[in-house]
């Protein structure tokens, strides 16, 4: 869990935009990045940072469109996986805070955990604070937990931590195991994903990453070319087995190797004693894209 930070900061209004795009970038431009409100500053400084989210309400075209996408049933709750789209605002609000110490460019979403401890209802008033704490020893870097409680009355609802890989800057200390699936299912259905799914995926979530878009833009960061979002392929792997999970429970992720758009992946699944363990591989080779696995909260 994150260290609870000294002072947690309202998010208002519709976040989001061109504006977060440029202010995540900023950080990464030479000469930019030395300007007050945009340098950042060292890593071992760092304790913990929060922003809150309030009265957000989840509206019925929304929820339907997000449903479409990832491959949900259309009900009158929401999707297990959309609050994290509703988090999204408050993960880009703090990595672009001058005093988060790392640029949101180049941070790496590795594992996602959401439980869910009742359904959350289309057009329910939701509270949503996230929060990080000081980051923690990787063998190729630092991870973050960003920490996402989601209340509804008073009371949590959902809460999910997304795992952050940082590259270079290594702190002290032995790094701790991260989610192990133990023989995952192989084989399973196909799926065909079309080219435009990360700028189709982008509109609706609001993360527009540019490794998302296009080919010229996913190979300005590194990318041969636009690769799926790691929450979309969590949100269609669990959209396959939605009707036989309960409406309370945990599912972790691990994202591996990217999916490269367009693409064919496979996803295959196993009844386990504890609930259900799925895979995302390639159908070339059989190398994971996603390993996951469900248990009742």
């Amino acid at each position: 869990m994150a260290t609870a930070p000294a002072q947690t900061k309202t998010l208002s209004g519709e976040p989001g935009g061109l504006s977060t795009l440029v202010r995540a970038a900023l950080p990464v431009v030479p000469g930019v990045n030395r300007l007050p409100g945009v340098r950042k500053g060292p890593a071992r400084d760092f304790t913990g940072l929060a922003y809150s989210r309030e009265r957000v309400v989840a509206e019925r075209p929304r929820v339907d469109a997000y449903a479409a996408v990832c491959g949900f049933p259309l009900k009158d709750v929401l999707p297990l996986t959309f609050p994290h789209m509703l988090a999204f605002p408050l993960h880009m609000a703090i990595m672009s805070d001058p005093a988060f110490p790392f640029p949101a460019i180049g941070m790496v979403h590795v594992e996602n955990t959401i439980t869910a401890h009742r359904a959350l209802g289309v057009g329910e008033a939701l509270d949503l604070t996230t929060e990080v704490g000081a980051p923690r020893p990787h063998t190729k870097g630092v991870l973050l937990d960003f920490v996402t409680t989601v209340s509804a009355d008073g009371e949590t609802a959902w809460e999910s931590t997304s795992t952050y890989l940082r590259r270079g800057r290594l702190v002290e200390g032995e790094p701790a195991p991260g989610l192990a699936i133990v023989d995952p299912p192989t084989g399973g259905v196909e799926w065909r994903l079309p080219a435009n799914l990360g700028r189709t995926y982008a509109g609706i979530s609001g993360d527009a990453n540019p490794i998302h878009l296009y080919p010229l833009t996913a190979k300005a960061l590194g990318f041969p070319r636009q690769i799926a979002h790691g929450m979309w392929t969590k949100a269609r792997s669990i959209a396959a087995i939605e009707n036989r999970l309960p409406a309370a429970l945990t599912v972790e992720v691990a994202f591996k190797k990217p999916v490269f758009l367009p693409g064919t992946v496979a996803f295959a699944v196993r009844q386990d004693d504890a609930g259900w363990t799925f895979a995302l591989t390639s159908p070339k080779d059989g190398s994971p894209h996603l390993l996951g696995r469900t248990r009742s909260a």
